[in-house]
């Protein structure tokens, strides 16, 4: 039957050319001036291909209603621009379309028509003469460029072997598909084919059929193909390795259940050995009743679980803790109090204070078994000591040693540990530690206790407040454990080197023990009893054949070291042993002694200059000392005035606490009427305190700022070698302060003879050596009259000032 007069009758013969088409498609031109316009959403046809496609739109329906009155089978197939819009406008479909043929037309049930197409032509639509009920466009046909005969071969032969690659990873690909693309003789349909079938978005298809050459269009559809290649071998892939996965664990199952069953039959299971090895290891613990209860839960819990299951393991480790930990084992305390105070005599020097509280509490721990351990904070500078001292106050008392380092630890769980349910969890590092000690009674050092940082994680310093409170930590909870843990019988002694960054509740919880720095006499005796062998045996030298006179000794202290400890010292000493050790060596030397005049050629210039006091200070130069981390310093405070309009500057780094001490000794020198209102109005006056590099801060400073600005302004000196610290008030109070032996030893060291100090700071004084003081005398002010009068020479007072201005408290 022929198509114009059976347009909806199925053309057998469409399909079966465009298969064995060779060249391009030709299919016979159609004599109409003009198509009926079909939109179709997310759809688009190319020539030679058979789509079937639903009709539902009601102009789309008239149209093919229309059609089919006229006995017509063809049409333009367009896009849609938006597949949203239902109601279709010129600007909403694309001008290239495909002229395609109705093979067969179908009415649904449900008023839809069901079409079976196949694309002929490529056309450009060019000028619609009709729009409504549905569209009608006048059109040009687009001729399509073929390649060369061996270009298109090349393209054909790339274009199948990969298609049918693809259908070999599509799961479920039906057979019919491989035999049509094995059927495609020709380029041009290979290419329409899988462009039409290929996942593609509609804008990218439309620029494909837009493509004039054929060699083109193939090279982009052969990417495009390469792509989804691509994407099926990585799914293929993982496909095969889940696939693998599941294979061994199953095969692996298997296998475990056979080793089981025969164990079973041999009785040799090796779960039921761990749980005999756990259950016989708990018969000699002396735990809790909460540990027994967790204990046996656990062991309930290991029975039920496969040994092939990673809770397996999770319970195990849990056990294990359980049993390694030191459930109420203490080491036996050394109550010999004699040998232990000359085990603390014998490793360190001084810290009578220390020593004395160690003894104490070994003295009431042997009247009372039950007391609980003291928790003590030894704060001082570096290098005094105070980690060493805590190894000797552990092998005094006859218990073992830990140390655990807080310094710039962030993580709250390192201190409580993890909860279970995390991968990798474990106690906290008080119990590892106490695992590793093997008693529950140890000495437990909390290394720089001041260090301790915080983050997102958690602030470490709320967890110590349990670890630290005597009234709690008897029943210490770790997150792994989650049973109550006894810590009342751990020793702990925190050391830090400033008390201002400890957590203010943390501090409370402590019994803090200062330990101040040495005295130049001190480190010379350190070095004697304790450096200089220690050097000696770690470099080889016998005592006999290696000496170090005190001169020397001096010398590097003062020369090489400017520290509070002996650290530094320590280190200095070792560069003399090393070349000590050397010319030994070489010449064969019996003894070597080191003479003060030697120490510059072996160890290099001095480093620091021998602090002296500078003598013929100007007026308005004073004196004061400084407390560092690192010991005491002095400082010279410069006061200088110039014609100005009564400015005050400060400079020298000065912190606020320090600028506001400056402020106020300058306001009270003006009330005090030392000079008349008119010169402060004319004169700026600066105040410098050098090492400009170095930050200073505290209130300390007020008494010799207000000092050296009376100096300044009356143009008296201050008294030679007198160095003053105090912090001075509105009020005229002269107010206490910290440091004191360190500055009084910074003071000493300088050559300075006299020292001004608050008197509350007389109880300080006291605990001072007594050999210290003998070449330095210390006066002591509670209000600033006396301390002007003292301090500035021959300077007169108003006499009001003197009577009721400002009276002493």
């Amino acid at each position: 039957m022929k198509e114009e007069n059976n347009p909806f009758a199925e053309d057998t013969d469409s399909l079966s050319y465009a298969l064995r088409a060779t060249g391009a498609l030709q299919f016979p031109p159609v004599d109409l001036p003009e198509l009926a316009v079909l939109p179709l959403r997310n759809t688009l046809l190319f020539p030679g291909v058979i789509l079937p496609i639903s009709v539902a739109r009601p102009s789309s329906i008239r149209l093919l209603e229309s059609l089919k009155s006229q006995k017509i089978s063809y049409l333009a197939i367009v896009a849609q621009k938006n597949p949203q819009k239902d109601e279709v406008s010129l600007e909403d479909i694309y001008t290239t379309a495909t002229l395609a043929k109705i093979l067969k037309a179908q009415t649904m049930p449900d008023g839809h028509i069901t079409l079976l197409i196949q694309g002929r032509h490529r056309i450009r639509l060019q000028e619609f003469t009709q729009v409504e009920p549905f569209m009608k466009a006048r059109y040009v046909y687009a001729p399509e460029i073929l390649p060369d005969e061996t270009h298109q071969k090349g393209l054909l032969i790339a274009l199948r072997e990969n298609a049918l690659r693809a259908l070999e990873l599509l799961p479920e690909s039906p057979q019919e598909a491989r035999t049509l693309l094995q059927n495609i003789q020709g380029l041009h349909f290979m290419t329409n084919f899988l462009a039409n079938n290929l996942p593609m978005e509609l804008p990218e298809r439309q620029s494909l059929l837009e493509i004039d050459e054929i060699a083109v269009r193939a090279e982009k559809v052969l990417a495009q193909l390469q792509n989804q290649l691509n994407i099926l071998e990585v799914t293929e892939d993982i496909l095969n390795r889940v696939r693998s996965s599941l294979e061994k664990q199953q095969r692996d199952y298997i296998l475990r259940q056979q080793i089981k069953a025969i164990q079973d039959e041999l009785g040799e299971s090796p779960e039921q050995s761990d749980i005999s090895r756990y259950r016989e290891a708990a018969k000699n613990k002396k735990w809790t009743a909460e540990a027994q209860k967790a204990f046996e839960r656990e062991i309930a819990r290991l029975e039920r679980i496969p040994p092939f299951s990673p809770e397996y393991g999770v319970s195990t480790a849990y056990i294990e803790w359980l049993l390694e930990l030191p459930w109420q084992v203490y080491s036996k305390d050394r109550f010999n109090i004699t040998k232990a105070r000359g085990i603390l005599e014998k490793d360190h020097y001084g810290m009578e204070k220390v020593k004395k509280r160690v003894l104490e509490y070994l003295a009431v721990l042997k009247l009372r078994r039950d007391m609980r351990s003291p928790i003590l904070c030894l704060y001082g500078p570096p290098g005094v000591g105070k980690t060493s001292l805590a190894r000797s106050i552990a092998e005094a008392l006859g218990r073992k040693y830990v140390r655990m380092s807080l310094g710039g630890l962030h993580d709250e769980a390192e201190i409580r540990g993890h909860r279970r349910t995390y991968i990798g969890a474990m106690p906290g590092r008080i119990l590892q530690l106490l695992r590793r000690a093997g008693t529950s009674n140890p000495v437990f050092v909390l290394d720089e206790i001041d260090k301790i940082g915080r983050d997102l994680r958690g602030d470490p310093a709320y967890a110590l407040l349990e670890v630290l409170d005597p009234e709690q930590n008897s029943t210490f909870q770790d997150h792994y454990l989650e049973i109550p843990y006894d810590l009342s019988h751990v020793l702990f002694i925190a050391t830090a080197n400033t008390l201002e960054t400890i957590h203010p509740a943390l501090r409370d919880r402590m019994e803090i023990i200062e330990l101040s720095g040495y005295s130049v006499p001190e480190k010379v005796q350190i070095a004697r009893r304790h450096l200089i062998p220690k050097v000696a045996n770690e470099h080889g030298l016998p005592a006999s054949r290696w000496h170090l006179p005190e001169d020397t000794v001096v010398h590097v202290i003062e020369r090489y070291t400017r520290e509070s400890g002996v650290r530094q010292l320590q280190r200095e000493l070792a560069g003399l042993a090393r070349w000590s050790a050397l010319k030994i060596v070489e010449n064969k030397t019996k003894t070597l002694t080191i003479p003060p005049e030697m120490v510059e050629s072996i160890l290099g210039a001095p480093k620091y200059e021998k602090e002296e006091y500078e003598r013929g200070l100007r007026p308005g130069v004073g004196i004061g000392l400084a407390w560092t981390p690192y010991g005491g310093d002095v400082l010279y405070i410069e006061t200088i005035a110039m014609p100005g309009e009564g400015k005050l500057t400060l400079s020298g780094q000065l912190g606020e606490v320090m600028k506001e001490s400056a402020t106020l000794a300058y306001n009270l020198i003006r009330s005090l009427g030392l000079s008349s209102p008119e010169w402060f109005k004319t004169h700026d006056i600066h105040v410098h305190i050098p090492a400009g590099a170095v930050p200073k801060d505290g209130p300390s400073a007020g008494v010799v700022l207000l000092a050296a600005l009376a100096s300044l302004i009356t143009g008296n000196p201050l008294r030679p070698y007198l160095a003053m610290t105090g912090e001075i008030t509105l009020r005229g109070r002269i107010l206490p302060v910290g440091g004191i032996k360190e500055k009084i030893l910074a003071a000493i060291r300088a050559g300075i003879r006299e020292i001004a100090l608050p008197l509350m700071n007389q109880k300080d004084v006291a605990e001072i050596p007594h050999e210290l003081l003998e070449d330095i005398t210390i006066h002591y002010f509670e209000s600033i009259p006396p301390l002007l009068s003292y301090a500035v020479l021959d300077l007169q007072l108003p006499e009001p000032l003197q009577l009721t201005s400002l009276p002493s408290p």
